[in-house]
Order: C-alpha cells, then structure tokens, then sequence
C-alpha cells in the first residue's frame, strides 16, 4: 500500500503526462508519422486544401492542429499549400493547440517564415477562435487521461492508483461511456472523457460555422473492451504506474464511441491510415521522390511510404475519422457515407 489515498487513474494519467511534456523529449521515447517522412505532411496538406474547397473556400479560416509535437507536420503541410494552393495558404490562420511552453519554442521554430500570419497558441480545442476551420490532431486523443472500469456480478467498479499497482474501489459515478456492451465479468471496460467532450463541442460548434476536423490514431472501432493502457520510457515498454513523468501514458481510442460523441455532426471512417494514404496518394508521391535518386534514398523514401501504410505496420493499426458540418461534401479518403454521430 502508498500510504496514501487511492488516486483515480485518469487524474494520475493527467499528471503523469503533463510532468513529462513538460520535462522531457517525447521524441526520444516514440517517432510520429511527420517524422518519419514529410510524405505524411504533405498528403495531408492536400488533403487540407481539397476540404478547404469544399468547405466553399472561406477567407480567412482557422487551420489549426492539436498535439503539434516538433511542428513537423504543420510545416509541411504549409509548405505544401504555399506550392500547390497557394490562395489557401494565404487564407489560413494557424493556431495550434499545445500546453507545453518548451514545445511551443520548438514549433515557433519549425514555422518561421511557413505561415501568412503568425502563429497562435492555446491551452485546449475550446480556446480556439470562431469561425470556419479545419482542425487536425495525429496522437492526440490517445494521451488524453483515461478511465478504467471492471465488470462485476453486482456492477461496475473503479481502477483507482495505489503506489504502483492497481486497486478497484466501488465506482461513485459513471461518466458518458458504453456501458451497454456486453462486457465479461472481471474485465476492463475504458472510457476518455476528455476525448467525448471534444467531439461533442466540436459538433456544436460545426452545427454554428463551416467546419472539418481529422483525427488519426491508434484505436479500435467497435464495441471492444480490454485494458489498453500502456507506457514508453526510453523507447522501451514500462509499467504504467512507475516513476509518473518518465515515461509517456497512452491508451487506444475507442473510435465508435467518440463518433457517437460528435452527434449532429457527419462523421466520416473510422478507415484504417494505410487506406486514408493509399487513397489520397502517398505511394504515387513516393515513387515521385524516389525517381532518379541513388538507390540507399530511392529504398528508404519507399520503406517510409510502406512504413506509414503497410497492415502490418502502422498501417492497420492507426486508424482516421474526420467529423464536418452537415451538407459538407465527404472529406479525401472517406468513400463511405457519413455516420451521423452514430458508432458503426
């Protein structure tokens, strides 16, 4: 035992996690998909100026980003824009979503001289300006503070941190989460709060002005339970519960969930990355670099394409849903029909 009483994971994720962005390089633990290739960047930067388009091509427009890591990203998406659509570039307002100062400098850097107008900072998606925007957030949700709940024969009970391991105590409320699966008793049922109250206001305020929204993680889509919670320090697995703010907190999102959380909004996918990228061109754009470049580039520019698509790789496992105003045309890369907020 701690000696002290009980902490309710979610709040112990929430500190963990913001001790460590806060003090350490979340680079030296994982790789993103912008670092491996600017591929993924530019792809995405397309597919920014296709849903800008459709959006009715607004002037001006939030383009904004949560998560932003190094900025790599948003870098090559504005210099994509600033080469191929050059009337979006100009039209859009960059504001990322980032609680880090120590990150904020290293973006501040990565987007010198990349943006119309400077750059703008907020602590959370609720800060953001109104008006017509197109939001996208890569390993954003799956950092967002969870909750863990255990199926017993008289209900459900509460994984509460106590020292370094787990305690279940009787659980006192039951946030928005899918109880009505039919989870076995004795094991896990997960929800994120936060990442429902996102989709939730980016619903509204999408129901007020033209709006897109991209998601892409690693998750599940489905009505699926288990514990997902898992931790990386120095780029090696770690107990979750050890040393809080030395090792980067994740869990899977639960896709189907946090579509019937956007309710009122079209809902797009899930879709697997490897399908969104396939589908919006990433293979033809890496045969593009790879022509006429010394063997050693020509293999690693096509390694990261298959690193960023393959099943067995991120492929399957990284999944995309974008959320849009209704009426809006269906976003590059979702063929299906809109979900309507409903989980499919």
């Amino acid at each position: 035992m701690s000696g002290t009483a009980p902490e309710r994971l979610d709040r112990f994720m929430a500190r963990a996690n913001a001790a460590y962005y806060a003090g350490r390089d979340p680079f030296a633990d994982f790789v993103t998909a912008p670092e491996i290739s600017q591929m993924f960047g530019e792809i995405l930067g397309a597919w920014v100026a296709i849903a800008w388009q459709g959006m009715g091509r607004p002037d001006p427009f939030i383009l904004a980003e949560a998560g932003p890591g190094r900025g790599t990203l948003m870098a090559d998406m504005t210099r994509l824009l600033a080469r191929v659509a050059p009337d979006c570039h100009e039209a859009a307002r960059v504001h990322l979503v980032e609680t880090s100062p120590r990150l904020r400098e290293v973006q501040r850097a990565a987007l010198a001289g990349r943006t119309a107008q400077p750059v703008a900072w907020h602590d959370r998606i609720e800060a953001l300006p109104d008006g017509p925007m197109i939001l996208l957030a890569n390993e954003f949700l799956d950092a967002l503070p969870i909750r863990q709940f255990v199926r017993t024969g008289a209900g459900w009970s509460e994984r509460f941190v106590d020292g370094v391991g787990f305690v279940a105590l009787p659980a006192e409320d039951l946030p928005e989460a899918p109880f009505d699966r039919p989870v076995p008793e004795g094991e896990i049922l997960e929800c994120c709060p936060e990442a429902l109250a996102v989709a939730r206001r980016l619903a509204a305020r999408f129901a007020r002005s033209p709006g897109t929204a991209l998601f892409i993680d690693y998750g599940y889509d489905g009505a699926l339970w288990g514990d997902t919670l898992q931790a990386l320090r120095d780029g090696q697995p770690a107990w979750p519960l050890a040393d809080p703010g030395l090792a980067d907190l994740t869990a899977h999102v639960d896709f189907a969930a946090f579509a019937r959380a956007a309710a009122g909004a079209a809902c797009h996918g899930s879709v697997t990355q490897g399908a969104l990228l396939a589908g919006l061109g990433l293979f033809a754009r890496a045969e593009q670099l790879a022509r006429n470049r010394p063997p050693v580039e020509a293999h690693a520019i096509r390694d990261a394409a298959q690193r960023l698509a393959a099943p067995d790789r991120m492929g399957r496992l990284f999944k995309a849903l974008a959320i849009t105003s209704p009426g809006l045309p269906a976003p590059p890369g979702f063929a299906v029909e809109p979900a309507g907020g409903d989980a499919r």
